[in-house]
């Protein structure tokens, strides 16, 4: 399937202080667009199109319209296939998590994104460069950018360094704290004491995977694997609940 380029927007001629920006930040993340057009436009704020209509720029709004499309179908996929025991409630409620303007705004400062935006001088004279909807639309426009430009396999890459890691360690936990859910199960039944315990650690110490477990009144719950000892027991705790699941009586 041919990829669209985007060649049919209107792309003025950007200084080449400007464009050699636009090369660090390509040359950063180790992504280089063919279209060039595609990564420019992304960075163009709206208040720089109006300042310089002559010149015939186009704003990113599109792009940010495709790259939210992009990202959810992205981390979506990403979900389902990581946490095969989430209900369909629980997938939406972390992809909502991801997927939402604090948390673009962290994917954007860490790529710095906001020094390479194209603003117009009132917007940059308010602190734009700055403004949390300002740097999650540039993050979604980006996103839109690199799909038009190289398609769906480069998008999952990138969003593999710089999204999901942030998931596999648990920075949406207080999303989905199994722990706590499993905890409230067991008050409800009145059932004992909840213990967790690490049982096993693999692999070098920069990339090490810890397998955790978790007991009630020493009898094993569910096991659960991850990149840290929170995540291991998170799994763990997630294994339990599914177990729990299963073996209650039809109809309670």
């Amino acid at each position: 399937m041919q990829r669209r380029k985007g060649s049919n927007q209107k792309v003025g001629v950007l200084p080449e202080k400007v464009r050699a920006q636009f090369q660090l930040v390509q040359d950063e993340m180790n992504i280089h667009f063919t279209n060039k057009a595609l990564i420019y436009q992304a960075f163009t704020h709206s208040s720089y199109v109006n300042e310089h209509r002559r010149k015939q720029f186009t704003d990113n709004e599109r792009l940010e319209f495709l790259g939210d499309a992009v990202l959810e179908l992205s981390v979506s996929k990403y979900l389902f296939e990581k946490f095969p025991n989430m209900s369909e409630g629980e997938l939406t409620k972390l992809r909502a998590s991801i997927v939402c303007e604090p948390s673009l705004v962290v994917f954007a400062n860490e790529l710095n994104f906001g020094q390479f935006v194209l603003l117009g001088k009132g917007e940059e004279l308010t602190g734009g460069r700055e403004r949390p909807a300002l740097l999650a639309d540039v993050f979604e426009s980006f996103v839109g950018a690199l799909y038009l430009d190289q398609g769906l396999e480069v998008v999952v890459a990138f969003l593999e360094r710089i999204v999901f890691p942030k998931v596999e360690v648990g920075a949406f936990s207080h999303v989905m704290d199994f722990k706590s859910q499993l905890q409230e199960i067991i008050q409800q039944t009145n059932n004992g004491l909840l213990h967790y315990e690490i049982v096993d650690e693999k692999g070098p110490a920069h990339n090490r995977t810890f397998v955790s477990r978790v007991l009630l009144n020493n009898q094993e719950l569910g096991l659960g694997r991850g990149k840290s000892k929170k995540e291991a027991e998170q799994q763990a705790a997630q294994s339990a609940m599914a177990m729990l699941k299963q073996s209650k009586p039809e109809g309670e």
